[in-house]
């Protein structure tokens, strides 16, 4: 990859965070949760409510959602979890990405508050079993601590292949930028690049709805399951506070 362009000043500079916001956080210290065998840090805070404009500079600056937790990773010894965003008007699909999409033109998505429907949660432990055998998380325990939230607009999109659902992508938007929270899907529809075609649907989203930013969480090299992102170009890395441009 190469830098295109000079960096940016994120939106509303991380100043602007650090004196209304800094308060309120506290850092915690786990094992890493990506499995790079450091310990991790998140600097994190609890909110019953951000508005719009809020989360916005939250997200310009790093900061992801879980539930009503928000948070940035300050690990002391590594700096491996960068924060990537795509600015959707700018998008061009390369050679595979455009196949991901043709695979998948049997695919219809609906979009729909998150709910914890029986089918739902069905798709989610099936995904969670196989992909994550060793968590010991549930399904209800993803979407009431981790996906519903008081503090964002967040919503799901359901794919479906006729009756039958796929996938589900949670989400938070705004009319200036979209956050992709987590996906899931079938496992026994791997074949069609799941992940790829769930961030293709979110660029087009993102493009009818004239959203400017979106926000695809952490790019971790070290990490495979989070190195597809990076395909995705041009794209934008916060890199020492600020948003450096990847063409190629």
């Amino acid at each position: 990859m190469t830098i295109h362009e000079q960096a940016e000043r994120p939106e509303s500079g991380g100043s602007a965070i650090d004196t209304e916001l800094e308060r309120y956080f506290v850092d915690i210290s786990v094992a890493c949760p990506y499995g790079l065998g450091q310990r991790a840090v998140y600097h994190q805070a609890l909110f019953p409510a951000i508005d719009d404009g809020t989360m916005g500079r939250l997200l310009a600056n790093g900061y992801r959602r879980n539930g009503n937790c928000v948070y940035a990773m300050r690990c002391p010894t590594c700096h491996g979890c960068v924060p990537i965003r795509l600015r959707p008007e700018e998008f061009r699909p390369d050679r595979n990405q455009r196949r991901v999409r043709k695979k998948n033109s049997d695919v219809r998505a609906g979009v729909a508050p998150p709910a914890m429907t029986r089918e739902n949660l069905a798709l989610l432990d099936r995904f969670l079993r196989t992909r994550f055998p060793e968590s010991r998380s549930t399904a209800e325990e993803y979407y009431s601590g981790f996906f519903i939230t008081s503090i964002s607009r967040c919503f799901e999109i359901r794919y479906r292949v006729k009756d039958r659902l796929i996938g589900v992508a949670i989400v938070d938007g705004s009319s200036r930028w979209l956050n992709a929270v987590y996906f899931y899907f079938d496992p026994d529809e791997g074949w069609r690049s799941p992940g790829t075609m769930n961030i293709l649907y979110l660029i087009n989203f993102c493009r009818s709805h004239k959203i400017d930013s979106f926000y695809l969480g952490y790019w971790i090299e070290q990490v495979g399951a989070m190195r597809y992102k990076a395909a995705f170009k041009p794209h934008e890395l916060l890199v020492d506070h600020s948003w450096q441009r990847i063409c190629r």
